[in-house]
């Protein structure tokens, strides 16, 4: 974790979006960009994210202790959408919610379950994307009662096919000042499996 704090940023960046959405691609953008990431290691590169999870574990327990999150200002932070509740006032965020085909998001769900062995046999894909299509409308309405929070949301399939276009945004939403080129060469088309 980087002790720079950059002047022109004193928001806290989250990345936020259900799994499997693409919010590990945006933090490996941002951080090829020059933005300090908080990321522990934890969660280790595997066959489903080879290029790393950009996972910071304190952020699940954000409700128990939030003692990080003034030194997460200028930085950007991973965190699925249910966390985001939990981020305490008295800061302001700047939230890159992630946006995701749900048909992709559940096979690659699947696909990541069957490669650990732990593939649920009653799995019910309708009523799965039901049920995040309905925590997503809620979440979308707290959003736009934040006045401390701002969102923008990106498409994945976007990234994937603009990364340079999209790139560009996260850097006019964050207040410029990232590596761009550097942000978009980090998107590796060839690790879009999960397709619909």
């Amino acid at each position: 974790m980087s002790d720079r704090l950059d002047p022109q940023r004193d928001f806290i960046t989250i990345v936020s979006g259900l799994p499997r959405s693409g919010t590990s691609l945006m933090l490996q953008m941002l951080a090829a960009g020059g933005m300090p990431v908080l990321s522990d290691g934890v969660r280790p590169a595997d066959d489903d994210n080879p290029h790393g999870y950009f996972e910071w574990e304190q952020v699940k327990s954000l409700k128990q202790d939030a003692s990080w999150v003034p030194a997460a200002v200028g930085k950007a932070v991973k965190a699925i959408y249910w966390f985001l509740q939990d981020f305490p006032a008295g800061h302001t965020y700047r939230v890159i919610f992630l946006r995701r085909n749900l048909d992709e998001v559940l096979l690659s769900q699947a696909k990541m379950l069957e490669r650990r062995g732990t593939r649920e046999t009653s799995r019910d894909d309708r009523r799965m994307k039901l049920l995040f299509e309905q925590e997503l409308r809620e979440i979308d309405a707290w959003l736009a009662q934040q006045s401390a929070m701002t969102t923008l949301n990106v498409d994945y399939q976007a990234v994937l096919n603009a990364p340079a276009e999209q790139a560009a945004r996260v850097d006019r939403f964050l207040g410029g000042g990232l590596n761009v080129a550097a942000m978009a060469a980090a998107v590796d088309p060839g690790l879009y499996r999960s397709r619909r």
